[in-house]
């Protein structure tokens, strides 16, 4: 049987037949949305800028890679950012949970571990945002703090939000949840503060995904390569998080020939998952990496990113952080 997720770009007998769902799951969105806004659901405001980076669809939009964007740019122009997260797919016995250099990724999710990983930044996962931040100001001298995801966390009130979209999947068939893949209506984007997407083009608010390197994934080490080594070459490529195509049409579009594994988002591997009896190279995401640390396997590699941003999103955001930094002075912080 076909993933739900299947029927959600196209209008089809499936998503039609799950509409009146849909209908419900949007009104009682709006609803709730209404309700915090109107002071009657209590939200946390906490006494550093809050910065939301979230998207209104299920499923990967490049959330992570602009975090971790965020945090250097943010450390490179004075401030002392700090990150909070869901931790989703973590199993620690209690929470909130620091994440630091022993943090596990089976423990705090793929993604907190991966920021922590790439940025080295002061970082806090649990499910109460509240509960994340108090811990967070408590332990580190933050100024800022960074949600990744919580657009429809409205418990918690935020200074800024960035809304991140993929170029390609935009909204799918624009239905909500369970018959397209909105989490809210499209209408929800004219109240954040910036609109980016991921793939765009070059004259929009925009960032592309790069990759040059390849380092080695497991217990055996090895140097780490250039991705051009693997042009013209046939690897087996993983990917388990929200958009595997994305991945996959990177590798394609650079030469490389690739046999495509997709796993659902947060996939917890074991090494039985690799059984392609085969020695050809196996190319992985930095997120599916960092939960194969302990495999002991040769010629397996994981693919970081980097992001580049569009001229306009740059400005957009050197913007608004501009503008945040003077209403603080304004208030004396």
């Amino acid at each position: 049987m076909k993933r739900l997720d299947h029927y959600w770009n196209s209008l089809n007998f499936i998503s039609l037949v799950l509409l009146p769902l849909s209908g419900l799951f949007c009104i009682i969105s709006m609803l709730r949305s209404k309700l915090y806004r109107l002071g009657i659901f209590p939200s946390y405001t906490a006494p550093v800028p809050v910065v939301v980076v979230g998207n209104i669809t299920v499923g990967g939009t490049g959330k992570t890679p602009l975090i971790i964007e965020l945090v250097k740019q943010l450390e490179s122009s004075g401030w002392k950012p700090g990150v909070i997260s869901r931790g989703y797919g973590g199993a620690a016995s209690s929470w909130p949970q620091l994440v630091d250099e022993s943090s596990s990724a089976e423990q705090v999710g793929d993604e907190p571990k991966l920021i922590h990983q790439r940025t080295r930044c002061p970082m806090v996962v649990g499910p109460n945002r509240k509960h994340d931040i108090e811990l967070l100001l408590e332990k580190y001298d933050c100024n800022i703090v960074l949600s990744d995801d919580g657009m429809q966390h409205y418990a918690l009130h935020r200074d800024i939000e960035i809304a991140v979209i993929d170029a390609r999947r935009r909204f799918g068939n624009g239905f909500c949840i369970p018959s397209g893949p909105l989490r809210e209506t499209v209408s929800r984007l004219q109240q954040v503060n910036m609109l980016v997407l991921n793939g765009g083009a070059a004259e929009q608010s925009s960032f592309n995904m790069m990759a040059e390197q390849c380092n080695p994934v497991g217990c055996n080490h090895a140097e780490s390569v250039a991705l051009k080594e693997f042009i013209g070459k046939t690897v087996h490529a993983v990917a388990g998080i929200g958009n595997p195509e994305r991945f996959f049409v990177m590798l394609e579009k650079l030469g490389i020939n690739i046999i495509p594994h997709a796993f659902s988002d947060h996939h917890a591997y074991c090494e039985a998952d690799f059984a392609f009896d085969d020695q050809l190279p196996v190319l992985m995401t930095e997120k599916d990496a960092v939960k194969c640390n302990q495999f002991n396997v040769l010629n397996y590699w994981s693919v970081p990113v980097e992001i580049s941003l569009s001229l306009s999103a740059q400005q957009q955001l050197d913007q608004i952080f501009s503008a945040l930094k003077n209403s603080l002075k304004e208030q004396g912080v």
